[in-house]
């Protein structure tokens, strides 16, 4: 009898006519918010700001230890990394049937270039200058991450890269911020769609906030100093182009910024992205972000870390902890108000209400479609327009002969499937990989080419003269050498 009358009123308070996801005006969802936030418990407002990850094992997704009691209790309202619709609508079970107010769970995950089609990844994808394609790459992502019970995704990157030996050059689009706030207007429309609620969309989460891509030394999380002139002029256009075009969540970067952390810098998440860009949606934290605080040198311990960030009005806290154990503490003894923790909370539910979860947890396809026909001719699309001829001597295009002409396919990349799908795709098939040695292979069988074959996979990590030896030898034989180089 006690669980059936919570159904009731919690049906009665926020379900009737939700529907619209992301066309749903604040006139439609604020009131359904406000009306959830006023029967919350202190300790259910900390748990809708907490983002805990899943975890795999060779069997497939696990949850961590205790992670499933915290959903249960309200503790935990979104899950990041989990994966396959029979296990996320089984953790989405727990926290729609079994938490005292049913409140659904967000799903996060990085899809940066694909789910599991694979695109160029974004650094080659921006060489095309082909937006209307780049839209079509994310729209298709979105569509297979939403088939596998996904409905958010930490992309697009939009980190402004001026110095070559930063290794996440990849995910973004490249030095210029006029073009990369073009590819952030794209991506982040083609992630959600026209309705953040349609089943084949995702939520946006554009990273990382801000000046991520200027560390010193190029060294991942080092400090960077950026004068204000550059911050807006070089920095922050992509950022504000991507809220422009609708993205409804922001992940802070990991980096201090002039001696600031950004997952508590007032300046950035409270003066810039709040009050001079309006933006309403969610600011989460880089995995464990806030630990990291204390390595920077701006706070003795995690709690201290956590009342930092809050006070920056940083709504979710991915994994470092801090928010479920200190929050509650912080606000019992009045150092942080309830206020501020309904604010930041209010931003959750809100973008949760856009997204269509409360109307249906449970939106996912029993059979998901991938590999589609117009997925793959996508992917081919984006890696033709996405290479760059850098010099040509006259060799190109290699001019067609009555006989066949002889070619040589070689170096490391030749036929390396897994490497040549690139960074940041999880869920990948390998099989699905089309090798330049494959596609010659094809050639030489329909009688177009003679093909000559070197594998040398191992080039690129040590020097070998017994393969430099075959390579030259081989290249005599052959008209034409082509060699497949990368990392």
């Amino acid at each position: 009898m006690k669980r059936l009358i919570q159904i009731v009123l919690i049906s009665a308070i926020i379900i009737p006519s939700c529907g619209g996801g992301g066309n749903s005006g604040l006139k439609d969802v604020d009131p359904k918010v406000d009306s959830l936030l006023r029967i919350m418990t202190l300790d259910e407002k900390i748990g809708q700001m907490v983002l805990f990850t899943s975890d795999w094992d060779v069997t497939g997704p696990t949850i961590k230890e205790g992670y499933l009691d915290d959903i249960r209790s309200g503790r935990c309202g979104n899950i990041f990394n989990a994966y396959t619709t029979d296990y996320i609508r089984e953790i989405q079970r727990v926290a729609v049937e079994e938490s005292r107010l049913g409140i659904p769970l967000l799903f996060g995950y990085d899809v940066v270039h694909g789910h599991k089609t694979i695109f160029p990844v974004p650094l080659a994808e921006s060489c095309s200058w082909d937006l209307d394609l780049m839209r079509r790459t994310a729209s298709a992502s979105a569509a297979e991450a939403a088939a596998s019970g996904l409905n958010w995704t930490f992309a697009p990157m939009v980190d402004i890269s001026v110095d070559p030996r930063w290794g996440r050059v990849c995910e973004g689009a490249g030095e210029d911020p006029f073009l990369a706030s073009l590819i952030a207007d794209a991506r982040v429309k083609g992630f959600q769609g026209d309705d953040l609620s349609d089943p084949l969309t995702v939520l946006a989460c554009v990273k990382h906030f801000a000046g991520y891509a200027a560390s010193e030394g190029g060294r991942d999380y080092n400090s960077t100093w950026i004068p204000e002139i550059q911050l807006r002029e070089t920095y922050l256009p992509p950022f504000q182009a991507a809220i422009d075009a609708g993205s409804l969540s922001i992940m802070c970067a990991f980096n201090d910024l002039n001696g600031v952390p950004a997952s508590a810098n007032k300046h950035l998440n409270v003066d810039i992205l709040r009050h001079e860009w309006h933006f309403d949606g969610v600011l989460v934290s880089d995995w464990a972000s806030l630990q990291n605080m204390n390595n920077q040198g701006n706070s003795a311990n995690l709690k201290e870390a956590t009342q930092l960030s809050v006070e920056a009005h940083m709504d979710m806290d991915m994994e470092s902890q801090g928010y479920p154990r200190h929050l509650k503490e912080l606000v019992e003894e009045g150092s942080v108000s309830e206020q501020l923790i309904d604010d930041c909370v209010r931003n959750i539910l809100r973008m949760k209400f856009r997204l269509g979860l409360f109307d249906n947890p449970y939106c996912y396809n029993e059979n998901p479609e991938y590999f589609t026909p117009e997925a793959l001719a996508a992917a081919q699309k984006a890696a033709e327009e996405s290479a760059v001829l850098l010099k040509n001597n006259g060799i190109l295009p290699i001019a067609n002969r009555q006989s066949p002409i002889t070619i040589l396919v070689c170096g490391p990349m030749a036929n390396a499937p897994h490497e040549q799908n690139g960074t940041w795709c999880f869920d990948k098939d390998d099989a699905m990989t089309i090798t330049p040695m494959m596609a010659f292979r094809e050639l030489a069988n329909e009688g177009k080419i003679r093909l000559i074959e070197q594998k040398g996979e191992h080039w690129s990590r040590e020097f070998n003269k017994e393969n430099v030896a075959t390579l030259a030898r081989l290249a005599k034989q052959a008209d034409v050498v082509l060699y497949f180089a990368g990392e």
